[in-house]
């Protein structure tokens, strides 16, 4: 059977926008978001080869539900400038990529994709690449979802499990729960639990508004009041599949590739790794498929550049690490942190359950080889006395807390709970590169030892080298101060996911422990914002 391959571009455009760090051209413009979107497009296709393909975006200007109902998306802010000088040149980079773009004036990129999807429902699968859960009602035996951020591919099946309600009752869902993203409303209080119950219980919502009387409580009195609404509100969240357009599915095989227009674009955006690559693609042989106007070139593009590592050439890190044990120590390293452009930040906790995990330590690095360790919640015999943690974080809150100092570290919002379990609302974060990493390179392994094996040829301290093993296995607030400090300082830095644009300057400059890479990949970063 044949696939037609549809994208939800609004949907990646702003998803690639909020997941990058502000990347400029060396002209100063906006890149990121360009970059990030190509670089899903280029996974997505390799994972899903279709025969028909289209990135959908939202045309500019009011839509038939606007006309329905001026609050409709309403409450949105105005896009960002930055934002919207990336859509045309964006448009322009992923024509030339080989993709057939498409806008309709007065409806939305889903009634688009949704109109199509149904054009092809008898005759090829449809996947479609999105983030929005209104499309879940789209799916069928023959359609599916998937979430390229997430990695998230959702069937039949899947909806039933993700929603507790099957496809064809999604509308019905979206209807009673409200849609805050698009400002439409649904019944007062009620959440996915209860409108999940309420459809297990009477099937349809035309059913439960027909036996609207015998639902008891608030939550009833909240439905019989939404109950003129609620007929406007299930208009307001169907994707309309009769849409008019310029076109058929079966009209949208692939362009051609227009290597000369991404080359120019390439250059100008200053995207090196991608230039190198399409360079790299054209030096090597050609294949060659059949498509219905004849022969057109296929070229095969890695989707790394990156040096593959057999493990003899990795080392341990040497770096120069600070166990801070006194307040002296700690009053310096706070100077250091308030006069610094970017600091790398790590925590080191008693689990994983981000709501009861404690604060053991926090390892801290601003110089290429100096990092430090601040041991917490150490607890183990012969331990040496360190800061008690409440007047340790007591004295790091206001750099902690404040937005003006810029924190770099990877799954930040991991930190943020660990911070908040003990009372500190944790802001600045400049840099979280496990969210460029997921853009940038989904396709590669995100763990920390593969991420330093690629971009540093780096080899780090295994995790279970310090705690041990199965039923030996002890908490890290009972790991020993030295090998603490070494680990954690390592750890600080070497999680910092070198994205791929970096690979060949990180590389270069081989540094000689996994503390300093987090700040070398830092200085990297900078250089990257400056230039790419």
């Amino acid at each position: 059977m044949k696939t037609l391959l549809l994208v939800d571009g609004s949907s990646f455009l702003y998803r690639a926008f909020h997941a990058m760090p502000d990347l400029r051209s060396p002209q100063g413009e906006p890149t990121g978001a360009i970059h990030g979107v190509l670089n899903m497009l280029r996974k997505l296709r390799n994972d899903y080869p279709a025969d028909y393909s289209a990135c959908v975006f939202d045309a500019k200007g009011k839509t038939f539900r606007d006309d329905w109902f001026p609050e409709y998306k309403a409450h949105r802010p105005p896009m960002p400038t930055d934002l919207a000088q990336q859509i045309e040149p964006l448009h322009q980079a992923v024509a030339a990529s080989g993709w057939n773009i498409l806008m309709v004036d007065g409806v939305e990129a889903d009634d688009v994709i949704g109109t199509l999807a149904q054009q092809a429902q008898d005759e090829v699968r449809c996947v479609i690449a999105t983030g929005d859960k209104d499309l879940a009602q789209l799916v069928n035996e023959r359609v599916i979802l998937v979430n390229t951020m997430s990695n998230e591919t959702l069937d039949v099946a899947g909806v039933n499990t993700k929603f507790g309600v099957p496809p064809e009752r999604i509308v019905d869902y979206l209807t009673l729960v409200g849609d805050t993203v698009d400002n439409v409303p649904g019944v007062t209080k009620c959440g996915p639990k209860t409108a999940v119950k309420w459809l297990a219980q009477y099937g349809t919502l035309d059913n439960l508004i027909a036996h609207a009387d015998e639902v008891g409580g608030a939550v009833g009195e909240n439905l019989r009041a939404a109950l003129d609404w609620l007929p406007q509100g299930r208009r307001l969240v169907t994707v309309k599949c009769d849409v008019r357009l310029p076109m058929r599915y079966d009209e949208l095989a692939a362009p051609a590739q227009d290597d000369a227009q991404l080359r120019k674009l390439y250059e100008h955006f200053g995207f090196k790794s991608l230039l190198r690559e399409l360079n790299s693609a054209q030096q090597s042989p050609s294949s060659t498929q059949e498509n219905g106007a004849g022969k057109m070139e296929v070229r095969s593009y890695s989707a790394s550049t990156a040096p593959q590592h057999d493990g003899s050439d990795l080392f341990t890190s040497t770096g120069e690490y600070e166990t801070i044990l006194t307040d002296a120590q700690l009053d310096a390293w706070l100077e250091k942190l308030m006069q610094a452009e970017l600091v790398s930040l790590d925590t080191e906790t008693t689990g994983l359950d981000t709501m009861n995990a404690q604060l053991v330590g926090i390892s801290l690095s601003i110089e290429l080889h100096h990092a430090a360790y601040l041991p917490l919640a150490h607890h183990y015999p012969g331990a040496p006395d360190h800061l008690k943690r409440e007047h340790a974080l007591h004295k790091l809150k206001h750099w902690l807390e404040s937005p003006a100092h810029k924190k770099l570290g990877q799954n930040l919002k991991y930190d943020q709970h660990i911070f908040a379990n003990h009372g500190i609302a944790l802001a600045g974060i400049a840099e979280d590169t496990l969210l460029q990493s997921y853009v940038l390179e989904s396709h590669k392994p995100h763990d920390l030892e593969n991420l330093v094996m690629r971009h540093l040829g780096l080899k780090t301290i295994p995790y279970t080298d310090v705690v041990g093993k199965g039923a030996k296995q002890i908490g890290f607030d009972q790991v020993d101060l030295d090998t603490a400090t070494q680990y954690a300082a390592e750890d600080a830095i070497s999680r910092c996911n070198c994205i791929s644009t970096l690979r060949r300057s990180c590389r270069a400059n081989s540094p000689r422990s996994t503390a300093i890479s987090r700040c070398r990949c830092a200085k990297c970063c900078s250089r990257w914002n400056a230039t790419a």
